[in-house]
């Protein structure tokens, strides 16, 4: 039989007693540590993470729970990121190289960095631009399909705003705010008895542990089945109308420090930590300003030269004492045009930064020179200023925008747990845990 190269080498090997270091020469393979639908997750991108984590936690602080832990916890959200990223490439959502540049551009900003300066940084911390790119493409993504899934088909209706107002304006209670930190002990929606006490005997561990003076992160990161567990549970800094009526009845009764009894939700056993607690009864005054403005719109029909030179023409019949809402009625292009270009009380922010900047120059009745803004060319005048206390208006739009959160952050867990659900996954280290 013909001797494979595989034997020749091995036997020439042998003859000049180089097998030994051959096989210390010899790299172990990677493998596969978990199978999910269409992909699979190997070991090397397992320790990568744990490493890019582990360095991230000690960073911060946090105490590092046990090893074989970390690995399931870490091991767990690269499932769940794999299962998100599958469904968002079999549904089209991509995240393109413009879009991606722009942020890493941007992140590379907030560090007060050049790009090529934070290029270097990541290296000196082990990490190349390319797998950056590629850990900043998931997260993107991930963060698109979320606000596509979930977010978007979030609504708050009226009526729930003024529901939960009603219950608050008896007391300061929905203008508090906690800093809080959570463990979560899933329990199946419908779980049996068995698995009831299971998460029980679970919670009373964790109790344990606590009251024997083990940090709440290290527990959380430990044996909480939140996605937060290894950022030491903490959800930051959350309005009373942001958290659970279950929860915000435990957190009204505890000091700064405390920690919570076990909670009972559909979802679990929910402990609590309140890291902090303030107070937010300040009135919210804003300088309002009642304004009116024509809009010469650009197009492939309408130039920029075009443009500009018909609102010249406009700004000199007005400087000619042409009445402002005529003119604007004749020429202007906004939906304002029938009201005279009349645009109401303008609050802060509620027009794009050239068009605040060129009205807030001007003094009352003052009529601008044409103003350019990603809409076209402008005209603006401002009839009067004044001072506005928005309390109420900050308090419902404050309101919506909380209650918005809170319902997508639970209609997120659930789609998440959904998802998974639906999924084939097969681990492949079991003797890791």
């Amino acid at each position: 039989m013909l001797r494979t190269f595989v034997q020749i080498l091995f036997i020439s090997l042998l003859a000049f007693g180089q097998v030994t270091a051959f096989a210390d020469e010899i790299v172990k393979m990677d493998r596969i540590v978990a199978i999910v639908d269409q992909s699979v997750i190997t070991e090397q991108e397992l320790e990568n993470r744990i490493r890019t984590l582990t360095a991230q936690l000690k960073k911060q602080g946090t105490e590092l729970p046990p090893e074989n832990i970390l690995r399931k916890q870490i091991l767990e959200r690269l499932i769940s990121d794999a299962l998100q990223l599958q469904y968002a490439a079999q549904t089209g959502l991509k995240v393109d190289d413009n879009q991606l540049d722009k942020t890493i551009q941007r992140i590379a900003e907030q560090n007060q960095m050049s790009l090529k300066e934070f290029t270097e940084a990541l290296s000196a911390d082990g990490i190349s631009m390319t797998k950056f790119r590629a850990d900043m493409r998931s997260e993107i993504t991930i963060a698109r399909l979320r606000e596509r899934e979930v977010e978007n088909r979030v609504n708050v209706s009226e009526s729930e705003i003024d529901n939960f107002l009603t219950t608050q304006s008896s007391s300061n209670e929905n203008r508090d705010e906690y800093e809080i930190s959570h463990i979560l002990i899933r329990t199946p929606e419908e779980g049996s008895s068995e698995e009831i006490q299971k998460a029980k005997a679970k919670v009373d561990e964790v109790i344990k542990l606590l009251q024997d003076g083990s940090s709440f992160s290290k527990v959380s990161a430990s044996y909480s089945d939140a996605t937060n567990a290894l950022e030491g549970g903490s959800i930051g800094w959350k309005g009373a109308t942001q958290v659970p009526t279950l929860f915000l009845d435990a957190l009204k009764n505890m000091l700064v420090g405390d920690i919570s009894q076990p909670l009972r939700s559909p979802n679990g056993f929910h402990i609590l930590k309140l890291t902090n607690k303030r107070g937010g009864n300040s009135p919210l005054v804003i300088e309002q300003t009642h304004a009116r403005h024509i809009l010469i719109k650009l197009s492939e029909v309408v130039s920029e030269a075009d443009g500009k030179k018909k609102m010249d023409d406009i700004k000199e019949r007005l400087d000619n004492g042409e009445k402002f809402e005529a003119l604007a009625r004749q020429f202007s292009e906004d939906g304002s045009a029938s009201n005279g270009g009349d645009l109401g009380w303008v609050n802060p922010g509620d027009t794009v930064p050239q068009f605040e900047k060129a009205m807030n120059e001007l003094k009352n009745n003052q009529i601008s020179e044409p103003v350019r803004s990603p809409f076209g060319w402008h005209i603006i005048q401002v009839i009067e200023r004044r001072k506005q206390d928005m309390s109420k208006e900050a308090a419902r739009l404050k309101a919506r925008q909380e209650i918005r959160a809170r319902k997508a952050d639970e209609a997120y867990q659930d789609w998440v747990r959904e998802l998974r659900d639906r999924a084939y996954v097969e681990y492949r280290l079991e003797d890791k845990f």
